[in-house]
């Protein structure tokens, strides 16, 4: 895989640049650690996916994409297919569940892709994926247990290991696991002692009950304002289940309250907008709940296509003294 992110990174230069890597003095203050913020929201359509969209795109034939691609996703995949897609003058159809929010619905409407709305669930976009395969030929572009998907991902770690070689933790958004699996491949290859940890919903995480079971295991969605978090890992999870397990050092599973104050921290202290899925990192650190905080820390943002309107400003918050604390 360290190979395969090296060429991603060669790959995807013409879509994605490079994006801040800056230091939270708030968080800093408050944890007594030095904390970082990689924002993922500088890129074109406001979100990491970019990357992985981008590589898997960019190595298709030239028969292929004649045929189109198709994609299913809870929103920001979406996005990244679609305006890579156009970019390249390819015929794109993104695949949603009724549950995602109308606002990320606009913006797929926005950049120019064909968009089916399907059934309730991820699992459900993701068949009707698999009909278009057959009946055109199209490509699937999966959002996460892909080679090449990961790879793309995996880009965000050498930047981080450019910027900021200290790093000692990086906490990562945690859904189908391409986004930890690239990011965890690309640090643990140079120095196997960076720690890391996902972080998702507390009742809703597929990806935590599969490493549980050791196999994939779906989960009944739920709604959140973490909505990019939902979804299933896929019955024949070939890539990302086995390299979670492999490369994370921690899980942590939020509350809905918990993710919404780190997202409220981090749009009305840090002046940061981001979507409910971005804001777990801060979360997690600001009701301490990881077990061995690292002193240098890297947040991942991980995009901001999301409402919120909802939100309420929680003013003067303390950190809670828990076991674990980063106090």
């Amino acid at each position: 895989m360290p190979k395969k992110i090296w060429q991603a990174k060669q790959r995807v230069k013409s879509f994605v640049q490079k994006t801040p890597l800056l230091q939270s003095h708030t968080l800093s203050n408050l944890t007594k650690k030095k904390v970082y913020l990689k924002l993922e929201t500088a890129n074109a359509i406001g979100a990491f996916k970019l990357r992985g969209a981008a590589n898997k795109i960019l190595t298709l034939s030239t028969e292929e994409r004649k045929k189109g691609v198709t994609t299913f996703s809870t929103g920001n995949h979406g996005l990244a297919v679609s305006y890579v897609a156009k970019s390249l003058g390819i015929k794109a159809v993104v695949c949603v569940s009724n549950g995602v929010p109308q606002e990320k619905i606009d913006a797929l409407s926005r950049f120019g892709a064909d968009l089916e709305v399907v059934g309730e669930s991820q699992n459900d976009a993701g068949q009707r994926c698999k009909e278009l395969e057959k009946l055109y030929g199209m490509t699937i572009i999966p959002p996460f247990d892909d080679e090449e998907v990961i790879a793309g991902q995996g880009t965000i770690g050498l930047e981080l290991l450019e910027d900021l070689p200290e790093m000692d933790h990086c906490i990562i958004p945690l859904s189908g696991g391409g986004l930890l699996a690239g990011i965890g491949a690309a640090l643990k290859s140079v120095d196997s002692t960076i720690r890391i940890s996902g972080v998702s919903i507390q009742g809703a995480s597929a990806m935590s009950e599969s490493l549980k079971k050791g196999y994939p295991v779906d989960v009944p969605e739920t709604k959140t304002m973490a909505d990019s978090l939902l979804g299933g890992i896929g019955a024949n999870n070939r890539f990302t289940l086995r390299m979670v397990r492999e490369l994370m050092d921690e899980l942590v599973l939020l509350s809905e309250p918990e993710i919404e104050a780190g997202m409220s921290h981090l749009v009305y202290k840090e002046q940061v907008m981001v979507e409910g899925a971005a804001a777990v990192g801060a979360a997690a650190l600001l009701e301490n709940k990881l077990e061995l905080p690292g002193d240098s820390i890297v947040l991942i943002i991980s995009g901001k296509n999301g409402d919120i309107s909802a939100l309420k400003e929680r003013r003067n918050q303390p950190l809670n003294d828990k076991k674990g604390a980063c106090l």
